[in-house]
């Protein structure tokens, strides 16, 4: 663990923080979303470039795949025990993630991926009907033995 992320675990512990916001289902949304919690993070005074860049995929998934018209988003971002969990929820229930290689020549189908690769867990949990919610974990304390960096089978 480095010396940033050490000391973002000695403020974790400290106190646990919560942030939470509705976005409009839309490109703009999801990139109002990710420069909130940019900001949000920085004023907690945490690492926030891994994290806004999962809050950007995970915000722009919820706008494309996740939207229904008149429907927002939400972005929830808590903060407790050396742990960072974001959580979107969308109101499209029928529709799960996949995390899946793209083939070659797609445009996109990248952003679960990239999730995956960043975070220290992830998965999806049903909420009430009809929203989901796809959440991503950070640690920012040493990772305890064993502990598997993706989820994506499972909800907590």
């Amino acid at each position: 663990m480095n010396q940033e992320n050490a000391g973002a675990a000695a403020q974790l512990d400290a106190r646990a923080r919560d942030f939470s916001v509705l976005f409009s289902s839309t490109p703009r949304g999801a990139r109002l979303a990710r420069l909130l919690a940019a900001e949000q993070l920085r004023s907690w005074g945490l690492p926030w470039e891994e994290a806004g860049q999962i809050v950007a995929e995970l915000a722009a998934n919820a706008a494309t795949h996740g939207r229904l018209p008149g429907r927002s988003f939400r972005l929830a971002l808590h903060a407790a025990h050396g742990t960072l969990r974001i959580e979107v929820t969308d109101t499209r229930g029928d529709r799960r993630p996949v995390c899946r290689e793209p083939g070659v020549e797609d445009e996109g189908g990248r952003g679960l991926l990239l999730v995956a690769a960043l975070a220290d867990r992830w998965g999806v949990a049903d909420d009430r009907f009809p929203r989901k919610i796809v959440w991503a974990e950070l640690d920012f304390a040493a990772p305890e033995p064993g502990r598997s960096r993706s989820g994506a089978g499972g909800g907590q």
